[in-house]
C-alpha cells in the first residue's frame, strides 16, 4: 500500500529535520515517564506513545483522527499501551488518572486553549507533570512570513508562558531550534549565553539557529530541570540518504525506464484530452 504524507502528522517514514525535532522532544518527556501512568494527546501514529510505553507503566494514545488509531492499534502491540479516539477539549479518561500528559504540537491546531489545558489539569494527579510543545508565533511564522495551513491559533512565547503559569506553579520553559541535522534544545533563561559559528580554513563567522518551537514542563509539584541538550540526527539523515539513493536506483533502472517510454503516449492522449 502506497503510504502519503500530508503533512499533518509525523509518519515514521519520514526521516527529515521535523523527525529529528519531534523525537528529540519524546527523549526529553522519557526523563520523567518511567513507572507512570502516560497520556500522550494527540499521539497521530502512535510512534511517540510507543517510545514512552518502554519505561512507562501505561500508555493512552489518544487522537483525534479514528483512521490514525485503528493503524496505531495494528502497528504497536504492546501489552501497556491502549489507543482510544478523543479530543484534547474532552479527553476520554477519568478525573487524575494519569502522572504525565504529554502534547506535542497539537495546541496550535485548535483555538480552545484554555479548555485544553483544563482537561488536561483534570486527568493529571495532584503531583503530575505536563509535557506540552508549541510553535513560537514569532520565529515559526512572522520571521519567515510563513503560514501554516494545517495551524489555526499559534502562540506567543509571552502568550504560552502567561497559559502554562495559570494553571501550573512550577514550570520550565525550553526552546528548540535545528541546526545542521541536529535538534538544540534550550532552557528559555539562558539561551542567549550560546552562540553558533561556522566556517572554514578561510573565514569563520556567527549563525543563526533560531528558536522555532518551544516546550513547557509545568507542574504543581517541584520536578528536576531538565538541562540544555542536543538530539544527533545522524541516523535519521542516513536513512534520508538511503531512502533517496533507493529512489534512484529506481528511477534509473531499466524497467523504469522502459515503462515510463510505454506510458508516455498514454500521458500525452490524457493531456489532449483534459
Amino acid at each position: 500500500m502506497k503510504k502519503t504524507f500530508t503533512g499533518e502528522r509525523l509518519e515514521t517514514f519520514i526521516y527529515d529535520a521535523n523527525a529529528i525535532k519531534h523525537l528529540h522532544r519524546y527523549s526529553i518527556a522519557a526523563n520523567f515517564v518511567k513507572g507512570k501512568v502516560v497520556l500522550d494527546i494527540a499521539s497521530g501514529e502512535g510512534y511517540g506513545s510507543n517510545l514512552m510505553s518502554y519505561g512507562a507503566s501505561f500508555v493512552y494514545g489518544v487522537d483525534i483522527d479514528n483512521k490514525a488509531i485503528e493503524k496505531a492499534k495494528i502497528k504497536y502491540r504492546r501489552n501497556n499501551i491502549q489507543f482510544v479516539v478523543g479530543d484534547t477539549r474532552n479527553i476520554p479518561l477519568e478525573d487524575k488518572s494519569v502522572d504525565v500528559v504529554i502534547s506535542y504540537e497539537t495546541i496550535e491546531h485548535h483555538a480552545e486553549h484554555e479548555k485544553m489545558l483544563q482537561e488536561i489539569k483534570r486527568v493529571l494527579r495532584p503531583n503530575g507533570i505536563s509535557i506540552i510543545s508549541t510553535p513560537d508565533k514569532y520565529f515559526y511564522s512572522d520571521v519567515r512570513n510563513y503560514k501554516n495551513e494545517f495551524h489555526v491559533k499559534e502562540l506567543y512565547k509571552t502568550e504560552f508562558i502567561d497559559l502554562i503559569k495559570k494553571y501550573f506553579f512550577n514550570y520550565q520553559i525550553l526552546t528548540q531550534s535545528y541546526l545542521n541535522g541536529n535538534s538544540i534544545v534550550l532552557d528559555e533563561i539562558n539561551r542567549n549565553t550560546i552562540e553558533f559559528y561556522t566556517g572554514d580554513y578561510a573565514s569563520s563567522s556567527k549563525i543563526c539557529s533560531p528558536p522555532q518551537f518551544m516546550i513547557a514542563i509545568a507542574s504543581n509539584s517541584l520536578f528536576k530541570k531538565q538541562n540544555n541538550s542536543v538530539y544527533d540526527g545522524t541516523l535519521i539523515l542516513r536513512n534520508n540518504l538511503n531512502c533517496q539513493e533507493k529512489l534512484d536506483r529506481v528511477y534509473n533502472s531499466n524497467p523504469y525506464k522502459i515503462g515510463q517510454t510505454l506510458l508516455s503516449p498514454i500521458k500525452f492522449l490524457k493531456k489532449l484530452r483534459f
